[in-house]
């Protein structure tokens, strides 16, 4: 099967499609995918051999261009993690009003015109409760319209399929077939829970990614420590806990280091020593060295091996970019999961 991948990034999608191809002899070939941000393009190109397929780059100015959907190889999967600030619960929540939430509509000529027989895209599961579910309402409506006989969504935690992150995201699935399939997180980890071998890398808790020693750079200064412990004031206050075995949900500004009820941080007494200081009075806390995860264990929490991290430097992608593009990144496992459910075990394609 032919797939393409869309709102890329650095190819959550595509990478959980290579340990599939990998694992399962299932052959799925890239023939596009579509990205704007150039760093998170220079990461894409240094970690999957492009051989041909279409760069589509802004997918809103190549899908106005008829001949540009004529040139592009048919495709049986459209893959995806169309862009969520417009429904997420951190920004202003416009939803459809924004910009960004319309890009999911201008894939309309694309579809009509190709009309692949899969779609699977993912977003924050915030966008089911947004508008009072009519933002839900209108994404399905758009399905339907393009005669999409089996539509549904589940809302899948990346903690559950092997990476030890708390990342609940939302993922629509719609066929051309008119599918009596179950779609249910717990069917999905039950199948995963079945897979006795994988290519993926796989973890049980945050212990298994830290670094025992990393730059004294990633390290909270004396003045820094004060803030990013503390757990707010009266009006905006939240329980900063720091050592925790499953991260909090990876962002895209962690990069601006957050307080420690949003963002991850870890002790040397836990690195080291696997003793947790979660509940250690904070007075007591700022007398001990702290640090932030480093690039390379926010993508290994999103899935992306030593290899991946190794790629992008090399390219020349910053510390900066990459926690961007980790916050921003499908979970491998995650999208691995899914696409096992469907094309492997229930085997959607054959029936």
């Amino acid at each position: 099967m032919n797939y393409i991948e869309l709102f890329a990034g650095i190819g959550g999608f595509r990478s959980a499609v290579e340990h599939l191809s990998r694992d399962t002899g299932i052959e799925l070939k890239c023939v596009g995918f579509s990205e704007i941000d150039r760093y998170a393009l220079m990461t894409y190109g240094a970690n999957y051999r492009l051989n041909g397929e279409t760069a589509m780059h802004d997918i809103v100015r190549f899908a106005a261009d008829p001949g540009n959907i004529a040139a592009l190889p048919d495709f049986n999967v459209l893959l995806g993690g169309f862009p969520c600030q417009a429904f997420s619960l951190l920004g202003k929540k416009l939803g459809l009003e924004d910009e960004r939430g319309k890009i999911l509509f201008s894939i309309h000529e694309l579809l009509k015109e190709k009309n692949p027989e899969f779609i699977v895209l993912e977003n924050v599961r915030n966008i089911i409760n947004h508008d009072k579910g009519k933002t839900l309402d209108l994404i399905l409506d758009f399905f339907r319209e393009h005669d999409y006989q089996y539509i549904n969504y589940v809302i899948l935690d990346t903690q559950n399929f092997g990476l030890p992150q708390r990342r609940s995201r939302i993922f629509f699935f719609c066929s051309k077939r008119k599918l009596n399939i179950e779609l249910s997180e717990k069917a999905i980890v039950d199948n995963f829970s079945r897979i006795q071998t994988t290519s993926l890398s796989v973890y049980s808790n945050v212990l298994d990614i830290l670094e025992k020693e990393v730059d004294s750079k990633y390290y909270l200064s004396e003045k820094i420590k004060y803030t990013i412990l503390d757990g707010g004031t009266k009006n905006f206050w939240s329980k900063s806990q720091i050592d925790l075995d499953i991260a909090r949900t990876l962002t895209a500004t962690m990069v601006k280091m957050h307080r420690a009820c949003q963002d991850n941080y870890y002790s040397d007494d836990f690195v080291h020593k696997g003793i947790s200081h979660k509940d250690t009075p904070k007075e007591i806390l700022y007398k001990k060295p702290v640090r932030k995860l480093t690039p390379r264990e926010a993508l290994k929490l999103q899935g992306f091996n030593d290899t991946f991290y190794e790629s992008a430097m090399r390219a020349g992608v910053s510390d900066h970019q990459l926690y961007k593009q980790a916050g921003n990144a499908l979970s491998v496992n995650t999208g691995y999961a899914l696409l096992h459910y469907l094309f492997v075990h229930l085997k959607v394609q054959d029936r």
